[in-house]
C-alpha cells in the first residue's frame, strides 16, 4: 500500500501539515477530509486505518492537525482557531485535489467532526457537498443537557452521523430527534456495540476490524450517493 503525500498547509499563524491518501483505480471523483478527536492526531492508529481503508475503497481522503497537535501541545486550542484551521485546510485541498473540484466532503472523528459542523453551518458558501461525523460528540459524558447541536440545522448539507450504540458522548437514541429535526438528507448509521470510537465490548480482533470494515464500505457508499 502506498504512501500518503504530504502537505503543508498554511494557517494565520504558521503552517500545519495534511496527509493524503490518494483513492485507488476505483476511484469516483470525491474527497474526504478528516479532522481527528480532542486525543489523538491523524497518525493515531483510528486516522491512518481509516483513511487508508475509505482511500482504498475510492475517495480521496486527507487527515491533518489542528494547531495545538501539530505543536506537540495536549490541550486543545479555543474553537476559533480549531476553525480557522479546519477552513485552511478545506482551501488548500479544494485548490489542489482534483477529486475536491468534483466532490468535497468533510468531517471526521469527535471533536474535528464537530468543527466540521461549525465550519460548515458558519459558511453556506464553502463548497463542501457533505459531513461525515465519527462519533460526534453530542454533548460530554455525563451531562446530556449539555448539547452542541444547536447549529447543526445551519449546516445545510447531507449529514452521515455513525454513533456507536454505547457512545457515551451521545447514544444514537439521544441523536434520533436532532437528526429527524434536520430532514432526510440527515442518516445515522449505527454500530452495534460500539463506543465513542466505535471499539465493541467484547475483545475480538476479528469482529472489531468487521465492526470497522462495514462502517468503512457504508461511508464510501454513502459519498458515492451523495456524488450521483
Amino acid at each position: 500500500m502506498k504512501s500518503p503525500s504530504e502537505l503543508r498547509i498554511p494557517l494565520e499563524a504558521g503552517a500545519t501539515t495534511a496527509l493524503a491518501y490518494t483513492a485507488d483505480s476505483s476511484a469516483f471523483g470525491a474527497a474526504l477530509v478528516l479532522g481527528h478527536g480532542a486525543g489523538a492526531g491523524q497518525r493515531s492508529t483510528f486516522m491512518v486505518d481509516f483513511a487508508r481503508a475509505i482511500s482504498a475503497l475510492g475517495v480521496d481522503v486527507v487527515t491533518f492537525n489542528f494547531p495545538y497537535t501539530e505543536q506537540s501541545r495536549r490541550i486543545p486550542d479555543r474553537a476559533p482557531v480549531l476553525e480557522s484551521c479546519y477552513r485552511a485546510v478545506i482551501a488548500s485541498v479544494h485548490a489542489q485535489l482534483p477529486a475536491a473540484k468534483r466532490a468535497l466532503f468533510i468531517g471526521g472523528k469527535s471533536m474535528g467532526g464537530r468543527i466540521a459542523t461549525q465550519v460548515a453551518a458558519a459558511d453556506s458558501t464553502l463548497p463542501v457537498a457533505g459531513l461525515v461525523l465519527l462519533g460526534y460528540p453530542l454533548h460530554p459524558p455525563g451531562r446530556p443537557t449539555d448539547r452542541r447541536d444547536k447549529h447543526l440545522p445551519a449546516v445545510g448539507r447531507p449529514m452521515l452521523f455513525v454513533q456507536g450504540a454505547r457512545d457515551s458522548f451521545g447514544t444514537p437514541a439521544e441523536l434520533a430527534p436532532v437528526v429527524e429535526s434536520i430532514g432526510p438528507s440527515t442518516t445515522i448509521h449505527v454500530v452495534a456495540g460500539g463506543d465513542h470510537s466505535l471499539k465493541l465490548a467484547r475483545k475480538d480482533p476479528a469482529a472489531q476490524a468487521a465492526a470497522y470494515d462495514e462502517v468503512q464500505r457504508f461511508i464510501v457508499e454513502w459519498v458515492r450517493t451523495m456524488t450521483k
